[in-house]
């Protein structure tokens, strides 16, 4: 497989009008098991990671490890800095090495949103480094923005999260979109179009509105990022990734089959010790959802 960079897989997804998968972990089982399941397909992946996961894992440590199975095994899978919430995080990210950063200012007015993201575009653009140097440092930053609430925890909730509406009114307005990514510079677009962080205790979301996605990718001209896609129905993500969506955002699924396989592991075996034992059910389970994902997001 020759080793594209992140904007190559995502130009090749649009036009393909397949998606890539972004899967957040917090921690190295997690890691092997999103990168066997998406070895084991043959397409790129990316890792995600949030504020809270990089506190976790350690920001150095995380783009350390993934560089190294892209290293040896030549692999397209990149790191992501999942919903930064300040341009000093973004810069952290930037520092340290991930491949794309999202600077989530969705809570904040158009205004406030449009000038920090802007300030992280710029940053990511120079990589930190005067702009006469970019060229030796050959590195090509994703930035995306967030425009639209959808809520902020990967969770399974009884109820739609609270400020999370997802009434026509409330979803991002395409030509709001429009100037924002015009404003911005950005290379992505997260929107708010009936999908929020989390799941329903249920197993299934409200229905996303496509509507609403083809509206804004006709105009935004760069390609959407669905965030918050656990509970999400096969349908739901076929419409959108036929529409204009390049990456699809999984968390609470694999948190919820992590823990599942955890559980298994330990009343399976209550007298082993050996960590690398126990957690080989979590790491299957996970790998299980992701891989179903991929081949989902692919057309496999």
């Amino acid at each position: 497989m020759h080793m594209q960079t992140l904007r190559q897989c995502v130009k090749e997804a649009q036009e393909k009008k397949v998606a890539i998968g972004h899967f957040n972990i917090s921690n190295m089982e997690q890691l092997w098991a999103v990168f066997r399941a998406a070895q084991s397909l043959s397409v790129p992946v990316i890792i995600g990671v949030s504020e809270g996961e990089r506190d976790f894992v350690g920001v150095k440590q995380a783009v350390a490890l993934v560089k190294s199975l892209r290293d040896e095994f030549g692999y397209p899978i990149f790191l992501n800095a999942d919903h930064t919430y300040s341009f000093e995080k973004v810069k952290e990210a930037i520092d340290a090495g991930f491949d794309s950063v999202i600077f989530d200012g969705a809570k904040l007015s158009f205004e406030e949103n449009v000038k920090v993201t802007k300030q992280c575009v710029e940053y990511a653009r120079n990589c930190g480094r005067p702009a006469d140097a970019k060229a030796l440092a050959g590195r090509d930053v994703l930035v995306e923005g967030e425009l639209g609430f959808i809520g902020t925890s990967s969770k399974v909730f009884d109820d739609i999260p609270e400020g999370v509406n997802l009434s026509e009114n409330s979803l991002t307005d395409p030509m709001k979109a429009k100037e924002f990514v015009k404003e911005t510079g950005i290379d992505m677009l997260a929107p708010a179009v009936g999908n929020f962080h989390g799941m329903l205790r249920g197993g299934v979301d409200p229905k996303l509105n496509i509507e609403r996605i083809i509206g804004i990718s006709y105009v935004v001209g760069v390609p959407l990022v669905l965030h918050g896609g656990s509970g999400n129905s096969e349908d739901d993500f076929k419409e959108a990734i036929a529409n204009g969506v390049c990456i699809v955002h999984i968390n609470t699924e694999i948190r919820v089959a992590y823990r599942q396989g955890l559980q298994i592991g330990l009343s399976e075996n209550p007298d082993e010790i050996a960590p690398y034992k126990f957690l080989k059910p979590a790491v299957k389970a996970v790998q299980d959802v992701v891989e179903k994902k991929l081949r989902l997001f692919n057309s496999l």
